[in-house]
């Protein structure tokens, strides 16, 4: 049992620090380097944790992690209450709409969506993790975090995922004051080139950003014309999840 602790203290403590090295958790846990290596490689084989890093190996939480999570998120409050607008936004615009929330500073997660009829049109598993810095949805809530948040987030290595990836947190701080003044972000093809979104982030009671709601299209249907309409539509559909009678929370 004392083993089993240990083992979930580890990886508590990646996900809390991640990325993070062996070094930096063996001082971390005060435990021995061949015992922490010995859980880190279990949990990588397992598909909980993996490697990330060029030159120094860090770890970071693993896709298996978000494997167990899909169902209970889909039955909370914030689930009930996005239902409703996100099916009236993507009759409006006939785009896939997708609703994300973050896992703490580390990634946003994917937790429902709502498929258009459109024959070519983007799709992603729920679950699925994606990074702040590079998404609609990512950079619509990263607007409004806390600073300290926003700080922790932007100290990190940000990959260019493609060329038009904003990577310099100089640059993502001013597309952060953007994305603040007329209440919607746009993801020019930054995480995955071939698809565009516009995200709005959806409120609590209390004015916290909790989740976001986007639009998601290939590169192909993008109009720049329309992006002040499809950004204020996706701000009213935020605003409706937000408003909805359902009890929205953090």
């Amino acid at each position: 049992m004392n083993s089993l602790l240990k083992s979930l203290e580890i990886i508590e403590a990646v996900s809390e620090h991640q990325p993070i090295s062996l070094s930096e958790l063996s001082r971390l846990l005060n435990m021995p380097k061949s015992s922490v290596q010995r859980v880190l490689v279990t949990f990588q084989e397992a598909g909980w944790l993996r490697q990330t890093g060029a030159e120094t190996t860090r770890w970071e939480i693993g896709p298996r992690v978000m494997k167990v999570r899909p169902a209970a998120l889909r039955g909370g409050a914030l689930y009930q209450a996005a239902r409703q607008p996100m099916l009236d936004l993507c009759n409006a615009v006939n785009e896939t709409v997708y609703l994300s929330v973050p896992d703490g500073t580390n990634s946003m997660v994917l937790i429902d969506e709502t498929e258009c009829k459109q024959v070519v049109r983007t799709s992603h598993p729920i679950g699925d993790l994606s990074p702040f810095h590079a998404t609609a949805n990512g950079l619509a809530l990263l607007a409004h975090m806390r600073e300290a948040d926003v700080a922790t987030i932007l100290k990190r290595d940000l990959p260019k995922y493609a060329e038009n990836t904003l990577s310099d947190p100089v640059d993502i701080r001013a597309e952060l004051q953007r994305i603040r003044e007329r209440g919607y972000s746009v993801n020019y093809g930054q995480y995955r080139s071939a698809v565009y979104a516009i995200g709005a982030p959806v409120f609590d009671a209390e004015g916290v950003a909790v989740a976001s709601v986007c639009i998601s299209m290939p590169a192909t249907r993008f109009d720049s014309a329309r992006v002040d309409s499809w950004g204020k539509q996706v701000m009213a559909t935020a605003a409706a999840i937000g408003a909805s009678p359902a009890k929205v929370t953090n």
